[in-house]
């Protein structure tokens, strides 16, 4: 398995954001979280500003849609250049039929699900995403505590995705750091999402770097 540290621009300064993806250039994929403020309590951005950033981009572009009716909104973000897109199982009305149609028009197709949501219902139709993404905190806000009991549902989804021999990332998001990427790569993840504990650092690549590292140590041994 190859390690993926996909920084989230939330903890960024969005009044500079071509000099913030800058920053992180020597990551893998940029995570841009949008939220509709009805899924989740919270409003960021929209297609307009993906596009923008698809733009400046140094990186490729993970979005990840915290929105409802992801069905009819998440086709846009491609349009707009992203080249994932995940959604929310708890928000899509046809999962199945969604990511269909994302990877017909040439991107990745992730599934997330919420830290209370099961993910076995999807274990059966592993082979219709390239992604899942299981979070380690509620979705909404960046900053948060990373949920370490999320590390057995890690462990189930990549026992699954190891069984099918499918090459599905199994991405975490949520309070990923120094002090727990190494848990997460232990349980199964391949794919790290980190915010705060990027933009926070006064060298973000020496960062990424530093988070890259850990996680090796642990990922050829999930």
């Amino acid at each position: 398995m190859e390690v993926r540290i996909n920084p989230s621009i939330l903890n960024s300064d969005f009044s500079q954001l071509g000099v913030e993806l800058d920053k992180i250039s020597n990551a893998d994929w940029a995570h841009v979280d949008v939220m509709d403020n009805h899924f989740v309590p919270n409003l960021t951005m929209g297609v307009p500003v993906v596009e923008s950033i698809c733009r400046v981009s140094p990186i490729p572009i993970d979005t990840h849609l915290m929105i409802a009716d992801p069905d009819r909104w998440a086709p846009s973000y491609v349009e707009a250049g992203a080249q994932s897109v995940t959604f929310h199982a708890e928000a899509a009305q046809a999962p199945l039929r969604l990511a269909r149609e994302l990877r017909a028009m040439g991107a990745r197709a992730g599934l997330a699900v919420k830290p209370a949501t099961s993910i076995e219902p999807y274990l059966d139709i592993l082979d219709e995403f390239d992604m899942i993404l299981l979070m380690t905190v509620e979705p909404g806000f960046g900053g948060q505590a990373f949920i370490e009991s999320m590390m057995a549902k890690v462990a189930r989804t990549r026992e699954a995705v190891n069984k099918t021999g499918l090459d599905v990332w199994i991405q975490v998001d949520g309070g990923i750091s120094s002090a727990t990427i190494e848990k997460a790569a232990q349980a199964g993840a391949d794919t790290f999402v980190a915010g705060s504990a990027v933009y926070r650092s006064p060298d973000t690549h020496a960062e990424i770097e530093k988070l890259r590292s850990l996680a090796s140590k642990h990922i050829h041994s999930a």
